[in-house]
């Protein structure tokens, strides 16, 4: 199960883990323009653990989820991107 918020400068999804115990501890995704943070309590430590990537890391992965094993590099086309 998911959930998403629209905030005024982020994006807020929270995944919630549903299937047989032990369950994991929420993820929380915020995306800003700059970044997209994950985080997730540790119960162990009791604190907060984050996550920071680029949006070219989560580009790559969202690339990744769909590729073999190997190892790969997305390279713009002239007239493609940002």
């Amino acid at each position: 199960m998911f959930s998403i918020e629209h905030e005024f400068d982020s994006t807020v999804i929270t995944l919630v883990d549903e299937g047989p115990k032990p369950l994991n501890e929420d993820v929380v995704i915020n995306s800003f323009a700059e970044c997209v943070t994950l985080e997730q309590l540790d119960p162990r430590t009791d604190r907060i653990q984050k996550i920071t990537l680029s949006p070219e890391q989560v580009r790559d992965l969202a690339a990744a989820l769909d590729l073999p094993e190997g190892v790969y590099q997305i390279r713009e086309t002239p007239g493609q991107g940002s």
